[in-house]
């Protein structure tokens, strides 16, 4: 699989303090910008259903329940501690319909943690793969993350699948780690780190981005 390369221009103009806020960034078929209040109705209707998050922690189930997701998001970003982007199409940035979140693991934000949510109509489109390598490229070289890891139930064929695209290594399996409806499920922890990232990154690019 070929890494996706965001606009040049998009990508200088993320180059901020992301505490303050992230500026939108456009590849072939994905956009990722700031969460929005007004993202709630859309991310309601993509999220929670059981079809999408039946092998994650529970999304709100309430447009107030979103709402506050999103301003719980914005009010951790400002204190350096976790980053919310809202996935859009390239060609509909004023619709989310998706999440990818990154939350400090160490206090210097060198390990994280990352996850990822994306309605079904857009599965199987390429959105997801591309949404992701922006985070990826966006973690390390904006934010300053070294190790991000990945956690995924291990009977969730479509999670693993997709950190297995993206380059990420299965490291081991944490048994009976994740609680969801009443049973405990075993999950697969995935880390990519950043200098094999940027290697991968120039391999496809030439100079990658830093």
């Amino acid at each position: 699989m070929q890494a996706v390369r965001p606009a040049s221009s998009a990508w200088d103009g993320a180059r901020s303090d992301w505490r303050a806020g992230v500026t939108a960034i456009t590849s072939n078929r994905a956009a990722l910008r700031q969460l929005r209040l007004a993202d709630a109705p859309s991310l309601l209707s993509m999220l929670a259903v059981e079809e999408v998050s039946r092998f994650m922690s529970p999304p709100p189930g309430t447009l107030v329940g979103f709402e506050r997701f999103i301003e719980w998001a914005r009010d951790e970003q400002a204190g350096g501690r976790h980053l919310a982007f809202a996935i859009t199409p390239a060609d509909q940035p004023d619709v989310a319909v998706g999440v990818i979140q990154v939350r400090q693991l160490t206090p210097d934000f060198h390990t994280a943690e990352w996850g990822f949510a994306l309605g079904s109509p857009h599965w199987g489109t390429g959105l997801f793969v591309d949404a992701a390598e922006i985070a990826i490229a966006y973690a390390f070289d904006i934010v300053g993350v070294h190790r991000l890891e990945a956690r995924a139930a291990t009977v969730n064929a479509r999670g693993n699948g997709a950190l297995a695209k993206l380059g990420a290594v299965r490291e081991c399996v944490l048994r009976s780690s994740f609680l969801r409806n009443g049973r405990y499920l075993d999950q697969a922890l995935w880390s990519i780190v950043r200098d094999d990232w940027r290697e991968r990154s120039k391999a496809v690019w030439g100079s990658g981005i830093h």
